[in-house]
């Protein structure tokens, strides 16, 4: 059985699936599910994925990972070629560190943005199965929170060339899903991150990274 991956081409959370599928070059099918028009909430789809979001990820084996920490780490223990969590304990470790920090302080803040501020997303706060209404407060947190992500990204970013340990990993890969997509909340890197626009272009010479 040939591996599915259950993406959505306009979604940042199943584009990181998709560029680690890509970086370690592992060939798969993929099954576009329309979020805009609700199809992650279809009965259909519900019975692959019952939290309602994407990605998900059918193995070779038949089971069904239903979000990125799993994703990756079936990836990795499945195709270890091409090591995207690392291989000592400290590359492990910064790895670890700096893929959590592009997930909670760069790709959560433009969640809290984009849906507690766009009417698309009324009663839509979070995703999943379950509706939560809209909080204004977090919207302007997520902001602030985004901006001290670049500048963060910034200095951390000043002389190397990835984002953890001396080789690209998934720290890059979420990092640079979560800069692409801060252009949703009108966020983009400018003359206070040299170093980040400096590597986000060092990033784009990888063909796949257009993914």
């Amino acid at each position: 059985m040939m591996m599915t991956l259950y993406d959505c081409a306009t979604a940042p959370s199943p584009r990181r699936a998709r560029l680690l599928l890509a970086a370690k070059g592992i060939a798969h099918e993929t099954v576009q599910i329309d979020l805009r028009a609700g199809e992650q909430l279809a009965e259909a789809f519900r019975k692959i994925n019952p939290q309602c979001t994407v990605p998900a990820l059918r193995t070779e084996e038949g089971d069904v990972l239903i979000d990125n920490a799993g994703i990756a780490a079936y990836l990795e223990a499945r195709y270890p070629e091409k090591p995207m969590l690392g291989t000592t304990p400290q590359d492990k470790a910064d790895i670890a560190s700096w893929h959590w920090r592009a997930e909670f302080e760069g790709l959560m803040p433009i969640g809290e943005v984009m849906r507690n501020t766009s009417p698309a997303m009324v009663n839509r706060a979070l995703p999943g199965p379950i509706n939560y209404p809209q909080i204004a407060q977090l919207a302007e947190r997520g902001l602030a929170r985004l901006e001290r992500f670049f500048l963060t990204l910034n200095e951390r970013l000043e002389g190397r060339t990835f984002v953890a340990a001396d080789h690209l990993s998934l720290a890059d890969i979420t990092a640079v899903v979560a800069v692409d997509f801060a252009r949703i909340v009108k966020v983009r890197p400018d003359e206070r991150h040299p170093h980040l626009m400096r590597w986000r272009e060092k990033m784009a010479e990888m063909p796949w990274m257009s993914l």
